[in-house]
């Protein structure tokens, strides 16, 4: 059964049947990634709706002198997609990459579509994830202008407890907009109580 991880992910939120675990399982294909694979480039159509079985992935963008700024990333039990591009079925500007091997379950938009109208449960769910989605970027835009670089991190392991070790501090340090010099003089540092 291909989508029995989302199946089990689906739990928490609301469980599908037997009928709606056939539809589903007709429309997910399941990859496995290689270390630095890229599964979304920068002037490509996102065209799929990811979910991580294993591994991590990162989602960033690149500035005009190159240097990649990470938006987010994504896990295990985790969904990752450019939802700008996936939807307007324009170009993306963002890059995601495999952070390590991994194996991942992919939607296109048109079975997406599809389960949306047939399933509406999965309708459901996909709506509670987008906006938990919204609202944890929006709490990272908050913190970013309200808070300094030691409660960013704090919030950053508070979000992310189980890839602070598995992510290099070139990866955080991308995500926290600082250097990873300094993110290294923050981890040294004792948390604030």
């Amino acid at each position: 059964m291909t989508a029995q991880p989302i199946v089990e992910y689906f739990k928490n939120y609301l469980p599908l049947n037997k009928e709606e675990i056939k539809l589903l399982n007709e429309r997910t294909k399941q990859r496995l990634i290689k270390r630095r694979q890229m599964i979304l480039q920068e002037g490509f159509v996102c065209k799929h709706y990811t979910f991580v079985v294993t591994g991590c992935f990162k989602m960033y963008g690149t500035d005009e002198k190159g240097n990649a700024h990470n938006i987010s990333f994504a896990a295990e039990n985790d969904w990752i997609a450019d939802l700008g591009s996936f939807y307007s079925e324009k170009p993306s500007k963002l890059f995601i990459e495999a952070l390590e091997p991994s194996t991942i379950l992919q939607i296109e938009k048109t079975d997406l579509l599809y389960l949306f109208v047939n399933v509406p449960k999965f309708d459901r769910n996909f709506r509670v994830i987008v906006e938990e989605k919204l609202i944890e970027l929006q709490n990272r835009l908050l913190l970013n202008f309200s808070s300094n670089t030691q409660q960013r991190y704090t919030v950053f392991l508070e979000q992310y407890p189980n890839l602070a070790m598995r992510l290099s501090n070139v990866q955080i340090a991308s995500y926290l907009g600082v250097t990873p010099e300094f993110l290294s003089k923050i981890r040294a540092q004792k948390p604030p109580k």
